[in-house]
């Protein structure tokens, strides 16, 4: 009776076993994002590439033709247009902030200096407590501005302080500070026509974002977010760009972080802070012993 019961079961049909679920990420976006950026940044390769990436930036701008007869028509249009919409009050800051030399003193040092110590800061802390996200706010901060050089060689603008009969105050020039290559004796190293868009906008945003969104505390994240509104103010106030010089730094960050989405399928904050360990190697098996 039993063995017969036992051929039934052995005769019966076996429901197909279902596939196993894939524990794993999702093929497609998701899992570049789990491929890309896998490896710990190397700190000798990072320091090379910031520092050759920099002095190309810093040739290309300087090399872009200063057609300053062109760049004063582009800012007689800027200042026209921003008129038309009500936003032309740069004037009356840089006039206003003059006025109080201390604070005037320490907005030309700000703009001199800061723009590149908060962002290799920036880039030195990512790649300490964010090393799994640097590459990828890395490619950022260099699209960002790969763009802007673009805008320097297609639309080169005069900055406020340079437009003739607009009564600007070139706060350098008149309180003699150091440091910037905007104005004074280091003017002859840099082109004055590359002001749109404004880098000090795009990367100072970049900064800020990077710390309000990764920042694990809260006094730092505010800092973060109020960076980029004070560099906002500082440049209007030293008469360095208009307006929308600035918008076009902002618009310069916006398609950088949307190749940067695209390429790596996630929202930079999304990425793993840490690089994913990859996959141990196999050893070679062993031979089994003769006999076994």
């Amino acid at each position: 009776m039993g063995d017969a019961n036992a051929r039934i079961l052995d005769g019966r049909t076996s429901a197909p076993t279902p596939p196993p679920q894939r524990s794993g990420p999702p093929r497609g976006r998701a899992s570049a994002a789990s491929v890309r950026g896998v490896a710990r940044p190397r700190l000798w390769f990072e320091i090379l590439l910031i520092a050759v990436s920099y002095w190309t930036y810093s040739l290309i701008r300087n090399a872009v033709p200063e057609q300053k007869t062109q760049a004063l028509r582009n800012a007689d249009w800027v200042w026209r247009a921003e008129h038309s919409i009500g936003i032309a009050v740069e004037h009356t800051v840089n006039h206003a902030m003059n006025a109080v030399t201390w604070l005037i003193v320490a907005m030309n040092y700000y703009y001199a200096t800061l723009h590149f110590i908060v962002t290799v800061g920036v880039l030195v802390w990512l790649y300490r407590r964010h090393p799994g996200r640097y590459a990828a706010s890395r490619l950022v901060l260099f699209l960002t501005t790969a763009v802007a050089l673009l805008g320097y060689y297609f639309f080169p603008l005069a900055p406020p302080r340079l437009m003739p009969g607009g009564h600007f105050i070139d706060t350098v020039m008149v309180h003699d500070t150091w440091g910037s290559m905007a104005s004074g004796n280091l003017a002859s190293m840099s082109n004055q026509y590359a002001a749109m868009p404004s880098m000090h906008i795009g990367w100072s945003l970049w900064c800020g974002l990077t710390l309000a969104l990764l920042a694990r505390h809260v006094w730092v994240r505010v800092l973060g977010a109020l960076y980029p509104v004070l560099t906002l103010v500082v440049i209007v106030s030293t008469a360095n760009h208009f307006w929308l010089d600035a918008v076009g730094g902002v618009l310069c960050l916006a398609f950088a972080f949307a190749v940067a989405r695209l390429w790596y399928g996630t929202s930079l904050s999304r990425l793993p802070r840490l690089p994913r360990p990859g996959p141990a190697p196999t050893r070679p098996s062993e031979p089994s012993p003769s006999g076994a």
